[in-house]
């Protein structure tokens, strides 16, 4: 008999990948594909960004394409140098790399040539509109807009008025220029957008150069075009705006401007997690307002806050491939984004031990100066990541947690007259409870079983407990700051009428513990440095972090509920 063997597992292509394969069969683009990312520089790139980052990079290279990172600087009164480094550094961390890396004020001379073509061929005009007008001119989702009494300027008072605008004749607000599409569309972003507006702010590339500056809408679909992208991958909102994307481009009917085939649109569901917000303004607010140490605390959904968290390239990639991609919005909960760092962790954090409530556990007949050195694995999977020597001495420290004086029923840890084992070392019997004046358990008095060294009982006598230790001689005191999920809710933006979102603030998403006590042998840990302190979850050293006063931030606990989810599933 024989048997057949069965085919190789196939993964089903995303409508992403659908496209960019039929455009290569069809030779569309000469079998070439250019994607971009094109962050505003306002901000400090999210786990949302993320997910555009990856699906941009990843498609180009998957079908042998580039990446262009371009920052959409049209804006200068919001935009910062600062930002331009920090997404540079991001993207970088990620795993990627750019095929060039260009900025919309690049395109500054050839926009306004263009702009001046379509004022010429009676496409754009000049309005004196002030900002409350136009809004009431353009009508709304249910009222048709009307046109603007300086809709009818001829294209030589059009191309002088625009002129002059560049030449700073006019106040800021004073004047804009609009593309002359289709007041009554039922697409909002056709009724006559702005394609520029008068604004006197130094641009942190040009400086004072320039006195108007092109609009998102028009400066981004010309960019793509000069830059020869051939499929322009961005998030759902900007569905509405791709006939405008389109409008713009199909001005130039002799492809004076242009080359062609002309970049399409393409949109996906943009990334949102739960028990946060991802909007930049909100995140602004947070930083303004002192709710969050900086752009890069690590409660903040920012990249360089994951990054300061702990987290790593690795585990986001592995989200953002998990979420996938996708044609209507979604919410991705953050119990999965947890579930990728502990996978990753689980297979390349080193294992140490650290007691973040310390209570002090004497062995009495340990001789004061007798010390016991044990050879423990860092990984107990991955024999190349070494091993460690732990002292074990007479006097202890063990978690707080793990004692109590009335203990309930299928109490398996520390009490009077228990026996547990202390991890990887020996069987201790708690023998007295020594409180202070004010009725606080502050030291426990035990024995120890010498045969026990080593962790087992020679008499293979059952111990169910064990708990994690540190010799109190050779200990170090750290800083441990335990973060936990920014907000108390799901959806942080779903407040009841009269309320706030920031009303949802998690008050205890940061606990700073000062007495926290770690293994010695991190004396010299660099701040990135990720570590598993055993039981009690995956941790990385600060970068606030010195040799004298170290500092560790809890990345995530041990305890994995999407897997669970995940297997029921």
């Amino acid at each position: 008999m024989t048997h057949a063997t069965p085919a190789p597992e196939t993964k089903s292509l995303n409508f992403l990948e659908e496209i960019m394969e039929a455009d290569l069969q069809s030779g569309k683009h000469s079998g070439r594909i250019c994607t971009r990312f094109p962050p505003e520089p306002n901000g400090y790139l999210h786990i949302g960004h993320a997910k555009s980052i990856c699906i941009n990079f990843g498609l180009a290279k998957k079908y042998g394409g580039g990446t262009n990172l371009r920052f959409d600087d049209t804006n200068p009164a919001k935009e910062d140098l600062e930002y331009v480094d920090s997404i540079r550094e991001d993207v970088h961390w990620l795993g990627f790399e750019w095929t060039g890396e260009y900025y919309a004020s690049d395109y500054f001379q050839l926009l306004y040539d263009y702009a001046e073509y379509l004022i010429q061929q009676g496409k754009a005009y000049v309005c004196d509109l002030s900002d409350e007008a136009t809004k009431e001119y353009r009508g709304n989702f249910y009222q048709p807009g009307k046109e603007s009494p300086y809709r009818q300027r001829s294209a030589a008072e059009n191309l002088d008025l625009f002129r002059r605008m560049r030449a700073g004749e006019f106040a800021d607000g004073a004047k804009v220029l609009r593309a002359k599409i289709d007041v009554q569309s039922p697409n909002m972003n056709l009724r006559d957008p702005l394609m520029y507006r008068i604004r006197r702010a130094s641009h942190h590339r040009t400086g004072d150069a320039w006195l108007i500056y092109p609009m998102y809408d028009y400066a981004h679909g010309i960019s793509d075009a000069i830059e020869g992208i051939t499929h322009s991958i961005c998030t759902l909102e900007f569905e509405d705006h791709k006939p405008l994307y389109d409008w713009f481009l199909e001005q130039d009917v002799d492809a004076r401007f242009f080359q062609r085939p002309l970049p399409h649109q393409y949109e996906f569901a943009r990334l949102n997690l739960t028990y946060t917000v991802m909007s930049k303004r909100r995140l602004l607010q947070l930083v303004q307002e002192k709710h969050v140490q900086g752009w890069d605390d690590p409660r903040m959904p920012t990249l360089c806050g994951l990054r300061r968290r702990g987290f790593t390239p690795e585990a986001i990639r592995a989200f953002a491939e998990k979420v996938g991609v996708a044609k209507r919005d979604m919410v991705a909960d953050v119990g999965l984004l947890e579930h990728c760092i502990r996978e990753d962790l689980e297979q390349r954090a080193p294992r140490t031990m650290a007691v973040l409530h310390p209570l002090k556990l004497v062995i009495t007949n340990l001789a004061e100066d007798e010390v016991h050195w044990l050879e423990l694995p860092n990984h107990g999977e991955r024999p190349e990541l070494g091993s460690r020597k732990v002292a074990l001495t007479r006097e202890l420290w063990i978690e707080q947690d793990d004692f109590r004086e009335e203990a309930p029923k299928k109490w398996f840890r520390l009490a009077p007259g228990a026996e547990v084992r202390l991890k990887s070392a020996c069987l201790v019997r708690c023998q007295e409870v020594v409180k202070d004046a004010a009725g606080q358990v502050v030291e426990l008095h035990c024995t120890w079983d010498p045969q026990s060294l080593g962790g087992n009982a020679p008499d293979g006598r059952k111990v169910k407990g064990t708990l994690h230790w540190l010799s109190a001689t050779h200990a170090l005191q750290a800083e441990v700051r335990l973060y936990d999920r920014l907000f108390t809710t799901e959806d942080p933006m779903n407040v009841p009428a009269g309320g706030d979102w920031r009303d949802a603030l998690n008050p205890h998403a940061l606990e700073i513990l000062v007495a926290a006590r770690v293994d010695p042998g991190l004396a010299a840990a660099v701040p990135g440095t990720r570590l598993q302190f055993e039981r009690l979850g995956y941790f990385c050293v600060d970068l606030d972090s010195k040799p004298d006063a170290l500092v560790f931030n809890r990345t995530t606990g041990l305890k994995d509920s999407w897997a669970k989810i995940e297997a029921k599933g």
